[in-house]
């Protein structure tokens, strides 16, 4: 069984950075396809950023140039880097991992077999 557990969410101010952190047990974490994923409410989840297995990392447009996902297999770690924030970021951002998984669905929530809490990230204005 995998856990993960994320770190790392709390109130800011535009403009703001913050890393978020999901540290896993369980299983190979180079392995792993890690996403994080965010839902705001009243809104479904969505795809933020992933880092498969093989080494490619994905973005969703509305974050490209502002975050970064980077792994630490030996930590079986994942951070989420996230600078220049924005008002529209703020959700609850779940960390998501899945083994093997291929490439090619690395933005679907529906494939990830383990998912953490979720932290809170607020942005203000």
């Amino acid at each position: 069984q995998v856990q993960l557990v994320e770190s790392g969410g709390g109130l800011v101010q535009a403009g703001d950075s913050l890393r978020l952190s999901c540290a896993a047990s369980g299983g190979t974490f180079a392995r792993y396809t890690l996403g994080w994923f965010r839902q705001a409410p009243g809104k479904e989840r969505e795809f933020v950023v992933a880092a498969s297995w093989s080494g490619s990392a994905y973005y969703a447009d509305s974050v490209k140039g502002r975050f970064t996902i980077s792994r630490d297999n030996a930590k079986s770690t994942v951070y989420l880097q996230m600078n220049r924030l924005k008002p529209e970021d703020t959700a609850v951002y779940y960390c998501a991992a899945d083994q093997d998984l291929g490439d090619n669905y690395a933005g679907r929530p529906s494939k990830y077999s383990y998912w953490g809490q979720g932290t809170q990230v607020t942005v203000s204005s």
